[in-house]
């Protein structure tokens, strides 16, 4: 009894406070209000509701009313009153223009806006002469046709769903599925058409590539089907409302997996760019590339997913603006390290593989990462370099030489007699020539001066490989070839000794060396070492 009683009391403190909505046109948030709060089941006064139609007789500016309304809850958009200014002067930037105008929903319903006219705010004249558009855009005709020829038992509600709903949202989600199929094959050779008509690449990776490309394509394309078609089901606003979320979540999902795999696509045709260059540092700008585009399209998914969730994107973008100056002061070495990293391929310094000397490291550059070039030195040690410090510092960079200077001096025994100083001087020239990583049209070999214990005879040569382990190998094989050429003529090298001389000593035989200047021979000893020197190098190779 106690509960009826408190029940009746109640009663007319309801009825007063729905009694007391009145017709506001006076702000943008009093109008939408007005237009929604009598068009609700418990309120339902479409004529009031119909005063939010500007210029319109009152039969018309009902039905526009109504169809405002099953626009918005067919698309699932619950209005936000808390998000709709009070001001009654409240102006927005449209295009170059301010105007007294206000856009509900500015990313996925444009077309619906409110205006002020007077002193009053009604629905904008752009929303009122495109209502009908949208409505059949939402409402397409067909849909009546179906409500029609569904029999009775169709119309029977189930969780106040009628059946021929359950059935009709069954039949879109096979369809979807068929349409995902179909559009999966038709994307890829549609995407391998295009891109042999602009690179004639058929490459196996790229084609791999364009599969995983294909696949949320029509994953995307189902889901605008889906997107098209449920509003026309009919099913009310609030289970609208969590479908259309759950779309627009996936459709961000994989959009993010299209540009994730659109980038691969472009990253495996540079790669392909990359190995025709001769330098290796394109090759790795690719790594550099991918973890860059991956972390932009994952961070600008992230902020699109945080706006459907209702973030403010103002709020984001005034957070990450200040946590972006947070970091920044934090990381001025990061900060510095990637804009050398920047300058380093813009500028080109050096190649991978290359041989450098850069503030007292000597060694060969293995790779350029986002905050530090790594370089191994001759005794495998590895040296990490930031890229902020080698951008600044003087680098000599021997893998940009044309060639590899060979500078060295050979010593002969002071008592080598003239002819097989010239000897072998001509020897090591034919040497020279024929090794086949030198160049033959500049070299010196000469005798040009005394030493303290030998005959020195410049040798001055260039190296076609610069890379350091051919050059060795060259030198090696040219020093074998000038040893055997001595050994054959009969001369010998110097080595840092005091010979004493003793004109006369009983017994004793004189200790001068012995040798051959016989002309013919010393040609035929030429010759012959570099015609060895010359099959040795050919079976090498």
């Amino acid at each position: 009894m106690k509960k009826f009683l408190f029940l009746w009391l109640l009663i007319p403190f309801f009825s007063f406070a729905q009694g007391n909505v009145q017709v506001d046109l006076s702000n943008p948030k009093a109008t939408v209000y007005t237009h929604i709060y009598f068009l609700q089941n418990n309120s339902n006064e479409p004529k009031k509701s119909a005063k939010t139609i500007y210029g319109k007789d009152e039969e018309e500016a009902i039905d526009i009313a109504i169809k405002i309304k099953r626009v918005l809850d067919g698309k699932g958009l619950q209005v936000d009153f808390n998000k709709i200014p009070i001001d009654s002067a409240f102006s927005d930037t449209v295009g170059y223009a301010v105007q007294h105008k206000f856009v509900l929903f500015p990313e996925r319903m444009p077309l619906i806006s409110v205006e002020r006219i007077g002193n009053s705010w009604y629905y904008s004249q752009e929303t009122v002469n495109n209502i009908d558009l949208l409505y059949e855009e939402v409402f397409p005709w067909y849909i009546d046709k179906i409500q029609e020829i569904v029999p009775g038992a169709g119309h029977k509600k189930l969780f106040s769903i009628e059946i021929w709903q359950y059935i009709a949202f069954v039949l879109l989600i096979l369809v979807s599925f068929i349409v995902f199929f179909v559009a999966k094959r038709l994307a890829f050779f549609v995407l391998k058409r295009i891109l042999f008509r602009y690179t004639r690449n058929r490459s196996s990776d790229i084609n791999v590539a364009l599969k995983k490309l294909a696949h949320p394509i029509s994953l995307l394309i189902s889901l605008w089907l889906i997107d098209r078609i449920f509003p026309s089901l009919q099913f009310g606003l609030e289970t609208n409302k969590w479908i259309f979320l759950a779309i627009n979540i996936a459709s961000t999902i994989f959009w993010i997996y299209v540009f994730l795999k659109l980038a691969q696509v472009l990253i495996s045709l540079y790669r392909e760019y990359a190995e025709k260059t001769e330098g290796k540092l394109d090759d790795q700008l690719i790594p550099i590339l991918k973890n860059f585009s991956t972390v932009i399209i994952v961070i600008i998914g992230a902020f699109r997913l945080l706006v459907l969730f209702g973030a403010d994107p103002t709020t984001i973008l005034a957070g990450a603006s200040i946590g972006g100056l947070a970091i920044a002061f934090a990381s001025q070495d990061t900060v510095k390290n990637l804009i050398g990293t920047v300058m380093i391929f813009v500028d080109k310094p050096f190649h991978i593989g290359d041989w450098i000397e850069a503030g007292g490291v000597v060694g060969t550059v293995e790779e350029v990462g986002f905050r530090s070039t790594r370089v191994r030195a001759a005794d495998t040690s590895v040296f990490q370099i930031p890229n902020s410090k080698l951008s600044e510092i003087v680098i000599n960079n021997s893998g940009l030489r044309l060639y590899r200077r060979y500078n060295t001096q050979l010593g002969l025994r002071y008592d080598t007699p003239p002819e097989l100083i010239e000897a072998f001087v001509n020897g090591v020239r034919e040497i020279i020539k024929a090794h086949p990583d030198t160049k033959s049209d500049n070299y010196t070999v000469e005798f040009n001066g005394f030493g303290d214990s030998a005959l020195l005879i410049l040798m001055n040569m260039y190296l076609k490989d610069l890379a350091w382990t051919a050059e060795q190998k060259s030198r090696h094989q040219i020093h074998i070839a000038i040893v055997k050429l001595a050994k054959d003529l009969g001369v010998d090298f110097a080595f840092p000794s005091t010979t004493v001389m003793i004109e006369q000593f009983p017994e004793k035989k004189s200790l001068e060396m012995s040798y051959d200047s016989d002309e013919k021979r010393i040609n035929d000893v030429i010759e012959k070492t570099v015609a060895e020197f010359k099959d040795k190098i050919s079976k090498e190779e």
